[in-house]
Parts: C-alpha cells; sequence; structure tokens
C-alpha cells in the first residue's frame, strides 16, 4: 500500500469530514487549539518554503513541495533519507518522521525544531537547484 503525502497548506484548524460540515476544535471557544507535533512540522515548512520561495521566485515557481510520514523502503548506507528530491519532475518529498525523531538537538524545545525542520528545508531545497544550503538564504540566522 503506498504511503500517503499531503500537499504543503496553511491548516485552518477546522475541517468538513464525510461531508457532515465543519467541525470546531475539541477544546471549545475559550480555550487555545491544541497543538500536536503534525501542526507544527506543517507550519515550519510552509514558513520555510514560503520565505524561500519569495528569495527565489523563479527557480520555485513550479516546484511542488509535499510532505509523507517515513521513505519506502529500508534504509540506505547513508541511513535514514529525511526527504527525495526529484529534479525532472520538480518535486521535493519530505519526511516527518525521520526528521522529528531521528535529530540529535542540544536543546529540545520549539525553537531549536523549527531550527532544524528549516535547514531540512534548505538542505533539500540547495540539493534541488545545485547550491550551497549557504547560499540559499543567507541572512535567514544572521542575528547581529
Amino acid at each position: 500500500m503506498p504511503r500517503s503525502t499531503r500537499r504543503i497548506s496553511a491548516r485552518t484548524g477546522y475541517r468538513d469530514r464525510h461531508g457532515r460540515g465543519i467541525r470546531s476544535a475539541v477544546t471549545g471557544p475559550h480555550l487555545p487549539m491544541l497543538r500536536t507535533r503534525l501542526d507544527f512540522f506543517d507550519a515550519c515548512v510552509a514558513s520555510a518554503v514560503e520565505y524561500l520561495r519569495a528569495l527565489w521566485p523563479e527557480e520555485l515557481a513550479t516546484v511542488r513541495f509535499d510532505i509523507a510520514a517515513s521513505p519506502p523502503g529500508e534504509p540506505g548506507a547513508d541511513g535514514v533519507d529525511r526527504w527525495r528530491v526529484d529534479a525532472r519532475r520538480r518535486r521535493v518529498v519530505l519526511y516527518r518522521i525521520p526528521i522529528q525523531r531521528l535529530a540529535h538537538l542540544h536543546r529540545d524545545d520549539d525553537w531549536h525544531r523549527r531550527s532544524y525542520i528549516e535547514s531540512c528545508v534548505f538542505r533539500a531545497v540547495a540539493e534541488l537547484l545545485g547550491k550551497d544550503p549557504w547560499d540559499i538564504a543567507p541572512e535567514r540566522y544572521r542575528h547581529f
């Protein structure tokens, strides 16, 4: 059975499932929305892709970004893939589970998780464009 992939999009927090109409959040209207790892990952990837499309509009205009749970098949000699780039089809697939679970962060907080996810997006785009990852967004992490 093929693994499912999702297109990158902004999540609204509400959904129309099986034609039953829009459903509200489980937390109700008075509490903040529950934030899952899936929502956090989607938001990080979407913001990084939006940022890169603004920097490289012509190069990334026809590129399709997808998210899959994990890579198909067995791990290769280099380990588990975090992304796959298909230059011919102009497609980048990011694998959520390896990116989230195999990261060895020195501090496990939202900022470091977001930075790691963004770095995977930047490296995948750099591979697609045939550039060095540092040339993709040189001003991104310059905080001085």
